[in-house]
Protein backbone atom coordinates (compact mmCIF):
# COMPACT_ATOMS: atom_id res chain seq x y z
CA UNK A 1 0.00 0.00 0.00
CA UNK A 2 0.76 3.53 -0.64
CA UNK A 3 0.05 5.98 2.03
CA UNK A 4 -0.21 9.46 1.35
CA UNK A 5 -0.46 11.76 4.02
CA UNK A 6 -1.05 15.57 3.64
CA UNK A 7 1.12 16.37 1.23
CA UNK A 8 1.70 19.69 -0.40
CA UNK A 9 3.71 20.87 -3.06
CA UNK A 10 4.33 24.76 -4.47
CA UNK A 11 6.73 26.19 -7.33
CA UNK A 12 7.02 29.55 -6.15
CA UNK A 13 3.81 31.03 -5.01
CA UNK A 14 1.61 28.96 -6.71
CA UNK A 15 0.24 25.80 -5.06
CA UNK A 16 0.33 22.88 -7.09
CA UNK A 17 -1.43 19.98 -4.65
CA UNK A 18 -2.73 20.77 -1.26
CA UNK A 19 -3.03 18.50 1.43
CA UNK A 20 -3.83 14.97 -0.36
CA UNK A 21 -4.52 12.37 2.29
CA UNK A 22 -5.37 9.44 0.34
CA UNK A 23 -4.12 5.33 -0.25
CA UNK A 24 -3.56 3.42 -2.84
CA UNK A 25 -4.43 -0.22 -2.17
CA UNK A 26 -1.53 -2.56 -3.47
CA UNK A 27 -2.21 -5.26 -6.39
CA UNK A 28 -4.43 -3.22 -8.27
CA UNK A 29 -4.76 -0.92 -10.89
CA UNK A 30 -5.04 2.65 -9.45
CA UNK A 31 -5.66 5.16 -12.27
CA UNK A 32 -5.63 8.76 -11.69
CA UNK A 33 -7.70 11.20 -13.55
CA UNK A 34 -8.74 15.21 -14.19
CA UNK A 35 -8.59 17.56 -15.95
CA UNK A 36 -5.31 19.41 -17.11
CA UNK A 37 -3.14 21.06 -14.33
CA UNK A 38 -4.83 18.74 -11.50
CA UNK A 39 -1.02 17.67 -10.46
CA UNK A 40 -1.51 14.27 -11.31
CA UNK A 41 1.98 14.46 -12.70
CA UNK A 42 3.35 16.03 -9.71
CA UNK A 43 1.47 13.61 -7.47
CA UNK A 44 3.07 10.21 -9.08
CA UNK A 45 6.55 12.56 -9.32
CA UNK A 46 6.59 12.97 -5.70
CA UNK A 47 5.68 9.30 -4.71
CA UNK A 48 8.07 8.24 -6.96
CA UNK A 49 10.89 10.80 -5.84
CA UNK A 50 11.50 12.22 -9.24
CA UNK A 51 10.47 15.38 -7.01
CA UNK A 52 11.76 16.28 -3.02
CA UNK A 53 8.72 16.12 -0.72
CA UNK A 54 8.01 19.61 0.72
CA UNK A 55 4.94 19.05 2.82
CA UNK A 56 3.73 15.83 4.35
CA UNK A 57 4.99 12.30 4.22
CA UNK A 58 4.21 9.40 1.67
CA UNK A 59 4.93 5.58 3.04
CA UNK A 60 5.38 2.69 0.15
CA UNK A 61 4.99 -0.50 1.60
CA UNK A 62 5.75 0.68 5.19
CA UNK A 63 8.49 2.37 3.64
CA UNK A 64 9.32 6.25 4.63
CA UNK A 65 10.63 7.37 0.83
CA UNK A 66 12.34 10.64 2.88
CA UNK A 67 14.53 7.84 4.59
CA UNK A 68 14.84 4.86 2.36
CA UNK A 69 17.71 4.84 0.35
CA UNK A 70 17.46 5.59 -3.39
CA UNK A 71 19.05 2.08 -4.42
CA UNK A 72 16.28 0.29 -1.75
CA UNK A 73 13.49 2.34 -3.59
CA UNK A 74 14.70 1.37 -7.08
CA UNK A 75 14.08 -2.23 -5.74
CA UNK A 76 10.87 -2.01 -5.17
CA UNK A 77 9.22 1.64 -7.24
CA UNK A 78 9.57 2.17 -10.82
CA UNK A 79 8.48 5.28 -12.52
CA UNK A 80 8.09 6.26 -16.24
CA UNK A 81 7.78 10.41 -16.17
CA UNK A 82 5.57 11.85 -18.89
CA UNK A 83 9.41 13.49 -20.53
CA UNK A 84 12.20 10.83 -21.09
CA UNK A 85 15.05 12.51 -22.86
CA UNK A 86 16.15 10.20 -25.92
CA UNK A 87 19.95 9.17 -26.29
CA UNK A 88 20.39 9.32 -30.07
CA UNK A 89 23.51 6.84 -29.97
CA UNK A 90 21.70 4.27 -27.27
CA UNK A 91 19.99 1.57 -28.82
CA UNK A 92 16.72 -0.01 -27.81
CA UNK A 93 18.29 -2.68 -25.89
CA UNK A 94 20.65 -0.47 -24.28
CA UNK A 95 18.40 1.81 -22.67
CA UNK A 96 15.53 -1.33 -21.40
CA UNK A 97 18.57 -3.00 -19.54
CA UNK A 98 19.22 -0.30 -17.80
CA UNK A 99 15.96 -1.17 -16.05
CA UNK A 100 18.17 -4.00 -14.39
CA UNK A 101 20.74 -1.55 -12.78
CA UNK A 102 19.13 -1.53 -9.31
CA UNK A 103 19.55 -5.63 -9.31
CA UNK A 104 22.83 -6.06 -11.42
CA UNK A 105 25.01 -2.42 -10.62
CA UNK A 106 26.02 -3.15 -14.65
CA UNK A 107 26.54 -7.28 -13.93
CA UNK A 108 24.44 -8.62 -16.01
CA UNK A 109 23.31 -12.06 -15.93
CA UNK A 110 21.66 -14.38 -18.12
CA UNK A 111 18.70 -13.81 -16.16
CA UNK A 112 18.71 -10.16 -16.59
CA UNK A 113 19.06 -10.50 -20.62
CA UNK A 114 16.11 -12.91 -20.42
CA UNK A 115 14.08 -10.12 -18.39
CA UNK A 116 15.24 -7.20 -20.70
CA UNK A 117 13.95 -9.45 -23.79
CA UNK A 118 10.91 -10.27 -22.16
CA UNK A 119 10.34 -6.70 -21.85
CA UNK A 120 10.89 -5.74 -25.38
CA UNK A 121 8.72 -8.87 -26.51
CA UNK A 122 5.66 -6.90 -24.14
CA UNK A 123 5.97 -3.90 -25.69
CA UNK A 124 6.21 -5.59 -29.63
CA UNK A 125 10.08 -4.24 -29.53
CA UNK A 126 12.32 -6.99 -29.91
CA UNK A 127 12.60 -7.05 -33.83
CA UNK A 128 13.74 -2.96 -33.45
CA UNK A 129 16.52 -4.19 -30.28
CA UNK A 130 19.25 -3.49 -32.04
CA UNK A 131 18.14 0.32 -33.47
CA UNK A 132 18.82 3.51 -32.43
CA UNK A 133 16.46 5.58 -29.99
CA UNK A 134 16.74 8.62 -32.89
CA UNK A 135 15.13 5.91 -35.36
CA UNK A 136 11.75 4.92 -33.85
CA UNK A 137 8.90 7.11 -34.24
CA UNK A 138 7.24 8.95 -31.25
CA UNK A 139 5.36 6.11 -30.17
CA UNK A 140 7.99 3.46 -30.46
CA UNK A 141 10.60 5.65 -28.42
CA UNK A 142 7.29 5.47 -25.56
CA UNK A 143 7.13 1.69 -25.24
CA UNK A 144 11.06 1.23 -24.98
CA UNK A 145 10.98 3.50 -22.09
CA UNK A 146 8.15 1.70 -20.99
CA UNK A 147 10.11 -1.82 -21.53
CA UNK A 148 13.08 -0.27 -19.69
CA UNK A 149 10.23 0.06 -16.78
CA UNK A 150 8.89 -3.39 -16.82
CA UNK A 151 12.39 -4.43 -16.90
CA UNK A 152 13.19 -2.89 -13.51
CA UNK A 153 10.85 -5.54 -12.42
CA UNK A 154 9.81 -3.99 -8.88
CA UNK A 155 6.54 -4.63 -6.67
CA UNK A 156 5.05 -0.72 -7.79
CA UNK A 157 4.89 0.65 -11.27
CA UNK A 158 4.18 4.09 -11.50
CA UNK A 159 3.13 5.40 -14.76
CA UNK A 160 2.95 9.20 -16.02
CA UNK A 161 0.33 8.92 -19.38
CA UNK A 162 2.03 6.06 -20.79
CA UNK A 163 -0.31 5.89 -23.26
CA UNK A 164 0.43 9.36 -24.79
CA UNK A 165 1.39 8.32 -28.16
CA UNK A 166 0.71 5.10 -28.49
CA UNK A 167 -1.95 3.94 -31.34
CA UNK A 168 -5.13 2.15 -30.32
CA UNK A 169 -3.59 -1.87 -30.73
CA UNK A 170 -0.43 -0.68 -28.65
CA UNK A 171 -2.36 1.17 -25.89
CA UNK A 172 -4.65 -1.90 -25.74
CA UNK A 173 -1.97 -4.27 -25.69
CA UNK A 174 -0.13 -2.03 -22.90
CA UNK A 175 -3.31 -2.10 -20.48
CA UNK A 176 -3.60 -6.20 -21.18
CA UNK A 177 0.13 -6.20 -20.18
CA UNK A 178 -0.64 -4.00 -17.33
CA UNK A 179 -3.84 -6.04 -16.06
CA UNK A 180 -1.51 -9.65 -16.05
CA UNK A 181 0.91 -8.06 -13.91
CA UNK A 182 -1.86 -6.87 -11.40
CA UNK A 183 -2.88 -10.22 -11.51
CA UNK A 184 0.83 -11.72 -10.86
CA UNK A 185 0.66 -9.55 -7.93
CA UNK A 186 2.21 -6.20 -9.34
CA UNK A 187 0.61 -2.62 -8.08
CA UNK A 188 0.10 -0.45 -10.83
CA UNK A 189 -0.19 3.54 -10.59
CA UNK A 190 -0.97 4.94 -14.08
CA UNK A 191 -1.86 8.71 -15.14
CA UNK A 192 -4.65 8.74 -17.70
CA UNK A 193 -6.54 11.31 -19.59
CA UNK A 194 -9.36 9.19 -20.79
CA UNK A 195 -11.26 8.01 -18.54
CA UNK A 196 -13.17 4.50 -20.01
CA UNK A 197 -9.16 3.03 -20.04
CA UNK A 198 -9.78 3.43 -16.38
CA UNK A 199 -13.08 2.24 -16.49
CA UNK A 200 -12.36 -0.77 -18.13
CA UNK A 201 -9.42 -1.65 -16.36
CA UNK A 202 -8.87 0.19 -12.64
CA UNK A 203 -9.64 -1.50 -9.77
CA UNK A 204 -9.24 2.01 -8.00
CA UNK A 205 -9.69 5.66 -9.38
CA UNK A 206 -8.44 8.91 -7.66
CA UNK A 207 -9.70 11.91 -9.37
CA UNK A 208 -7.97 15.58 -8.77
CA UNK A 209 -9.23 18.88 -9.62
CA UNK A 210 -6.93 22.38 -8.85
CA UNK A 211 -4.54 20.48 -6.93
CA UNK A 212 -6.71 19.04 -4.26
CA UNK A 213 -8.21 15.03 -3.89
CA UNK A 214 -11.68 15.36 -5.19
CA UNK A 215 -12.81 12.01 -5.37
CA UNK A 216 -11.51 8.46 -4.81
CA UNK A 217 -13.02 4.85 -4.57
CA UNK A 218 -13.57 2.44 -7.15
CA UNK A 219 -14.56 3.05 -10.96
CA UNK A 220 -18.57 2.62 -10.22
CA UNK A 221 -17.97 5.05 -7.47
CA UNK A 222 -16.34 7.63 -9.10
CA UNK A 223 -16.92 7.42 -12.50
CA UNK A 224 -20.13 8.62 -12.56
CA UNK A 225 -22.03 11.34 -14.82
CA UNK A 226 -22.95 13.89 -11.41
CA UNK A 227 -18.90 13.11 -10.02
CA UNK A 228 -17.39 13.56 -13.66
CA UNK A 229 -19.09 16.62 -14.78
CA UNK A 230 -18.27 18.11 -11.58
CA UNK A 231 -14.60 16.94 -11.95
CA UNK A 232 -14.19 18.24 -15.86
CA UNK A 233 -16.89 20.81 -15.78
CA UNK A 234 -19.14 19.51 -18.43
CA UNK A 235 -22.07 17.79 -18.84
CA UNK A 236 -21.59 13.91 -20.43
CA UNK A 237 -23.37 10.34 -19.67
CA UNK A 238 -22.07 7.57 -18.56
CA UNK A 239 -23.90 3.58 -19.37
CA UNK A 240 -22.88 0.38 -17.87
CA UNK A 241 -21.25 -1.99 -20.53
CA UNK A 242 -20.48 -5.37 -19.62
CA UNK A 243 -21.27 -4.79 -15.95
CA UNK A 244 -18.35 -1.46 -15.92
CA UNK A 245 -18.93 2.23 -16.31
CA UNK A 246 -18.46 4.09 -20.21
CA UNK A 247 -18.58 7.37 -20.33
CA UNK A 248 -19.93 9.47 -23.47
CA UNK A 249 -18.45 12.69 -23.49
CA UNK A 250 -17.15 13.22 -27.32
CA UNK A 251 -20.63 15.00 -27.95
Amino acid sequence: MIRIDSLSHRIGPAAILSDISTTLPAGAITALIGPNGAGKSTLINLVGRLLPLQQGSVQINGMDIRATPSATLAQHVAILGQSNTVASRLTVRDLVAFGRWPHTQGRETEADRRIVADALATVDLADLASRFLDQLSGGQQQRAFLAMTLAQDTGWLLLDEPLNNLDMPHARALMRRLDALRDSGKSIVIVVHDVNYAAQWADHVVALKDGRLFAAGTPAEVLRADVLGALYDMPLEVILQDGRPFVLHHR
